[in-house]
């Protein structure tokens, strides 16, 4: 009878193997896909992809039993051979081949060139095609580069004492109410599908004090714009035994300054391939949302037409600001008007027409909405009647006021969008792995 013990031998070695262990000289094997053949006649160049980059490798007529013509770029290979220095080469080293064992091979030719450095082609193509097009080496580094950031929000918030949940997405209302909910059939019953983890969040303080969640939130809204997705995934925290809302600013600074650290320390590769210059996050200015509308009214001599929330270009004017003034890249907009806020949200006891509430918007985009929650059941019985509203579907929200609940706040950030604005893209559909919107189901 055979066990399994959980600890498989190694037959056959990575990037991260060869560099860091002795191998010039010596014979090794490896597997990849061909990302491309660079025949030069007697000699050719193999190049093979793998999940840390590209490997150089060798192939000699005569060296190699299979023929050549018998290789073709996607194909799944196992190879043997020697490791040589060669500083052109990526990582610095070449294979020179002793033997090609074909895996497995395209039926099909490649319908887009996702070996070349950028793929000269449309948005919509790299979408329609996104399994293909995320094979090439910068694609696929965009993604690498959120993973980063994921891996930092965990991990500074577990070392910070939070503890990670996982919420329903099927729900039976909205969190924050509105009209851009998804709503769907559940045993003959009305649900919807989760806009926020808000109440849960809110919820599970009462449990463990400090909650978070990495997961995806749906948003029915109909504009097709650069920056909008109907699926996407929220970053999200709550805390709780807090002074004010300006802790969780704090514990955002404090996230954002881990994430460029590892991103700096462990993604290099990814950063240089794209041309990713990190932002900065040592001291992060806040401004109150009012002032910040006066600031950027008399620079940019632009009238406020909306005094109650911010526009897009006043958001992109902000940015501007606070850029050429201080040389930040983040800003922390603070006590939005309460109207524009949800039921939730605390209100400023010394102008309760203002909420103990904060966006933070990176070069002039708003990545994250976050602020102080009330937590007293009395305050928000009553802010709920101020507003028309009443607690119907929300009752076991409600409980939990009920039953006490500390002084708590949070925030979500959009992750597709921190991707875009430290990647410098123009569209958040190119952070996105599989982007959902209007017109995109598929795939």
């Amino acid at each position: 009878m055979d066990f399994l013990t959980g600890k498989t031998e190694k037959k056959t070695l990575g990037i991260t193997d060869l560099l860091a262990g002795d191998y010039e000289g010596k014979e090794v094997s490896l597997r990849g896909a061909i990302h491309r053949i660079r025949d030069m006649g007697e000699v050719a160049f193999i190049i093979l992809r793998k999940r840390e980059g590209l490997v150089q490798t060798v192939y000699e007529e005569g060296a190699v039993a299979l023929a050549l013509k018998e290789l073709c770029e996607e194909a799944a290979v196992e190879v043997c051979g020697t490791v040589v220095k060669e500083e052109r080469a990526p990582h610095g080293f070449e294979i020179r081949l002793q033997e090609v064992k074909i895996l497995s091979r395209p039926s099909e030719p490649m319908p887009i060139a996702i070996n070349k450095w950028k793929m000269n082609t449309s948005l919509e193509t790299k979408l329609d095609l996104r399994p293909l097009s995320l094979r090439n080496v910068r694609e696929r580094a965009k993604f690498r580069i959120q993973e980063g950031i994921v891996r930092s929000f965990r991990d500074f918030l577990h070392e910070n004492g939070f503890t990670e949940i996982h919420t329903p997405k099927i729900g039976a209302r909205g969190a924050e109410g509105g009209a851009n909910l998804f709503r769907l059939e559940y045993f003959h019953k009305h649900a919807v599908l989760a806009q926020s983890p808000q109440f849960y969040k809110q919820m599970m303080v009462g449990v463990f004090d400090r909650v978070f969640e990495a997961a995806p939130v749906f948003r029915a809204e109909k504009h097709n714009t650069k920056r909008h997705l109907n699926e996407y995934t929220s970053l999200d925290f709550e805390m709780g035994y807090i002074d004010s809302f300006q802790d969780v600013m704090e514990m955002e600074t404090g996230f954002l300054q881990y994430m460029i650290k590892l991103l700096e320390q462990e993604y290099a590769g990814e950063r240089e391939m794209l041309g990713v210059t990190l932002p900065k996050a040592e001291q992060i200015p806040q401004v109150r949302f009012d002032e910040a509308k006066e600031l950027v009214a008399e620079k940019y001599n632009r009238k406020i037409r909306n005094p109650h929330d911010l526009e897009p270009e006043e958001e992109a004017l902000i940015g501007q600001y606070f850029k050429e003034e201080m040389d930040a890249d983040f800003v922390f907009v603070t006590h939005y008007p309460s109207k524009k806020r949800p039921f939730y949200a605390m209100d400023d006891p010394a102008d309760e027409s203002v909420t103990l509430s904060f966006d933070l918007l990176f070069h002039g985009l708003e990545i994250t909405t976050g602020g102080q929650r009330i937590h007293d059941y009395q305050t928000l019985v009553n802010k709920l009647e101020a507003r028309g509203m009443n607690d119907e579907g929300m009752e076991q929200y409600m409980m939990i006021f009920k039953h006490g609940m500390p002084p708590h706040g949070g925030l979500g950030i959009g992750l597709e969008r921190l991707t875009m604005k430290l990647l410098g893209e123009e569209n958040v559909r190119e952070t996105t792995l599989f982007p959902r919107d209007l017109s995109r189901l598929e795939p």
